[in-house]
């Protein structure tokens, strides 16, 4: 990320100011996210009163208008419209700056913003908000009669022009007013498109007309899973659950978020993830038999027939759709369409023939495609998931990726705008601490720093494909969220990281510039607080890590904000602030639970942490990996699968399980001496809706010199937990090497969560006795 650059003039005044109780609001200086391009301080202070005055350029008024309301709103007086061409506080035009690009200047008399376009200077007004007291952000919040504002020169533009948040209110409905504050809060940190995901299997959220039964019967559902996806057995409410959109309510969203210089771009799914509007038009379907509105999760083999019903319907729902939303994109969707209906559908199949295509996935670019065309002439263009790839890409199609980077890489080698959002980087229904308290969340695991580490770039672009990356965004899929407070919990703070991403740029420098955006963030969610978003707070976690050097093993314990007192026990006592002091690092020489947390004052502010290290006979051995493992899998590296610590039971993310995405998996375990050995243990995570199998054979062998292997034992993994446990005792015998050979799972089955791909591996440790 390119390093604000600070030039502290006679910075002591403003520390000095800092100290008078009226500006006591100035400490710490303002924290800016995302960060700005490049930041001049200077000495003094600007202050805002009764009697400052705001000139607008007439093409500025929504930057204008919500400077008004911000002040007017969060403190005791109001600005003065100016009818002269200057005001204490102006906002005028500059060609000559980039869109969406703008200087703010304050000085001691007058703040000036210039900027080239009316989203520029919006975003000025967003970065002269945190130049404010954060008590601005309540109604009348901030009694004192002059707001301080430190004097800066800011110039500011983004690095991508797509920067955007998703929102699934299909498996979970949001009222309007949520809705509105959730883009007011994308809007603080310059982020311009809100993806709302409209239509599922589970609700069909928006009126449309021409066809009431889609939310008479369509979006409302019988009842709702209880728990997670993969618990056996199911378990489910018993209640009726749904709600939806009013065209009324749709005109009052996109007005407010056009206000807020944010386009709305709606999906309306298909063909896939349709089972709500084919509840309500059976005849939607390649069966026409009546189903249900879907009352759990994952993937349903009821989707659109691609028939002359189906297409009518569908360009006479966009019609309506794009009449709500004057934004230049639809969103199609795409994505987790099983093929199985139309392979047992006549009409599907002769259409196959009669067009000449080559299967069913050459059907479904048919359809995408067709769908493309009536909206390109309605002047309107679409973007899907990344399966429209399959089977030829609509020609004027937008990709989003979001398997990984590979569907971003196709498309832009293409000639396509592509937009990222891969699960490893930006999937915010994703676990992001290993906290066992966090809620239930779907699986995974994306810790903040992950999301600060993504570059929206796939470094296999050449520089002319690169400009086909229009940027990224964050995706809150909601089945595991039913509330509202529940959905900022799994965004913030993680769209502060993506928010800085796409605006300031990818970090260039994670080890010195992610500690300085996490001080950033630490004074950050004071202003989040004033706002009463439910943000997480892991900012004060511990983490521990192994380090094996000479043979000797050590423990490290850090926090994300360094300089923190950390306590720890390692002789299972409760920890308290009058436990050791960690100051360097645990030696450990048998099994041993760390316990510890961060203290301030003599109070614990952190989680308690506790891991326990298996010291096993493998665990100052090296080990090797064959192939590799996915780099969106493999924080911890090859030394994770022997360094004595089990990864987490819910997050196959995390840094201790290592992904395979489609390979067989061979691991050589090197002892580095002759060692007596009879028991064999490891973990695979078996989570099938996240597209997790364990794998169908595992082959143990062992060796005393690395060439020679001995066959210990064939296993065939037949559990159907979550967590498959492999344990192989033998009779003793003398190793120097082991060999562990896991055959992958191969294609999911059509039907499956993630039918027709490559299934995913992931190993946990490995123990050696």
């Amino acid at each position: 990320m390119q390093k604000v650059v600070y030039f502290l003039i006679l910075i002591s005044t403003i520390l000095a100011a800092c100290q008078n109780p009226k500006n006591k609001s100035l400490e710490p200086f303002p924290s800016l996210i995302p960060i700005p391009k490049k930041v001049e301080i200077s000495e003094g202070v600007f202050s805002l009163n009764k009697n400052s005055s705001l000139y607008v350029d007439k093409e500025f008024f929504n930057a204008g208008d919500f400077l008004m309301n911000y002040i007017e709103n969060g403190s005791t007086f109001k600005l003065k419209k100016s009818s002269e061409d200057k005001g204490t506080i102006s906002i005028k035009k500059n060609d000559t700056l980039t869109s969406e690009g703008y200087i703010l200047t304050v000085s001691d008399a007058e703040i000036l913003i210039t900027a080239k376009d009316a989203s520029g200077a919006f975003y000025a007004i967003q970065t002269l908000r945190q130049l404010m007291p954060i008590q601005l952000e309540k109604t009348n919040g901030f009694q004192e009669k002059t707001i301080p504002i430190p004097q800066v020169i800011i110039e500011d533009t983004p690095a991508f022009k797509y920067r955007g948040m998703h929102l699934d209110v299909g498996r979970h409905y949001f009222p309007k007013d949520f809705i509105k504050k959730y883009i007011a809060h994308m809007a603080m940190l310059k982020m311009n498109y809100f993806h709302w995901h409209l239509t599922e299997d589970q609700g069909w959220r928006i009126e449309i007309k021409k066809y009431p039964k889609l939310t008479e019967i369509g979006s409302y559902r019988n009842e709702t899973l209880v728990g997670h996806y993969n618990d056996t057995p199911a378990k489910y409410d018993g209640t009726k659950y749904g709600g939806f959109y009013t065209q009324e309510d749709i005109k009052e969203i996109v007005a407010f978020a056009e206000k807020h210089e944010v386009t709305i771009i709606p999906e309306i799914e298909m063909p896939g993830h349709s089972q709500a509007a084919i509840s309500a038009y059976p005849e939607l379907g390649c069966t026409s038999e009546q189903v249900e509105v879907a009352t759990t999760w994952g993937v349903f083999e009821n989707i659109y027939c691609p028939n002359e019903i189906t297409f009518n319907f569908l360009e006479n729902v966009l019609t309506e759709v794009m009449e709500l939303f004057p934004g230049d994109y639809i969103h199609i969707g795409g994505d987790e369409a099983p093929k199985k209906q139309w392979k047992n559908c006549d009409h599907c199949q002769q259409l196959i023939k009669d067009l000449n295509l080559k299967d069913e996935q050459g059907l479904q670019s048919y359809f995408i495609t067709r769908m493309e065309k009536f909206i390109n002439s309605k002047g309107k263009k679409i973007i899907g998931w990344d399966e429209i790839l399959e089977g030829g890409l609509a020609p004027n199609a937008t990709v989003m990726s979001w398997r990984g980077t590979q569907g971003a890489i196709d498309a832009a080698k293409e000639g396509h705008g592509v937009i990222l959002t891969p699960t490893s980087h930006a999937y915010f229904d994703y676990y992001q601490s290993n906290n066992e308290k966090e809620p239930l969340a779907i699986g995974g695991f994306l810790p903040l720093g992950k999301v600060y580490r993504f570059n929206p770039i796939p470094k296999e672009l050449t520089k002319e494909e690169e400009k086909f990356v229009l940027g990224a965004q964050g995706n809150v899929w909601t089945e595991y969220m039913k509330t509202e407070d529940q959905v900022e919990y799994m965004a913030f703070p993680r769209i502060l990281a993506m928010s800085e991403v796409i605006w300031s740029g990818p970090t260039k420098n994670f080890k010195d510039d992610y500690p300085d955006f996490i001080s950033r963030t630490e004074v950050f969610n004071e202003r989040l607080k004033e706002l009463e978003i439910n943000y997480a707070n892991h900012l004060y976690e511990i983490e521990g890590n192994i380090i094996n050097e000479n043979r000797e093993l050590k423990y490290q314990l850090s926090t994300p904000i360094s300089g923190k007192e950390i306590r720890y026990s390692i002789d299972g006592s409760k920890v308290t602030a009058s436990s050791k002091l960690y100051n360097h690092d645990i030696i450990i020489t048998h099994n041993t639970t760390v316990i510890a947390g961060v203290f301030k004052n003599n109070q614990l502010v952190s989680n308690v942490f506790s891991k326990t290290i298996n010291y096993h006979k493998a665990v100052k051995g090296k080990v090797a990996i064959n192939p590799a493992p996915h780099p969106s899998y493999n924080t911890g590296g090859n030394q994770a699968l022997i360094n004595g610590i089990y990864g987490s039971d819910k997050r196959y993310g995390d840094k201790e399980w290592l992904g395979f995405l489609g390979d067989d998996i061979e691991v050589i375990i090197d002892l580095e001496e002759i060692k007596e050995i009879n028991t064999i243990k490891t973990r695979f995570y078996n989570a099938n809706g996240q597209w997790i199998y364990a794998p169908k054979k595992i082959d143990l062998a062992y060796s005393l010199d690395g060439e020679k292997y001995h066959l210990l034992k064939e296993l065939e993994p037949s559990s159907t937990e979550h967590i498959v446990k492999i344990k192989a005792e033998f009779k003793p015998l003398n190793a120097k090497y082991l060999k562990i050979f896991a055959t992958n799972y191969g294609i999911i089955p059509e039907g499956k969560q993630g039918g027709g791909n490559k299934a995913w591996t992931f190993i946990d440790e490995i123990i050696i006795e």
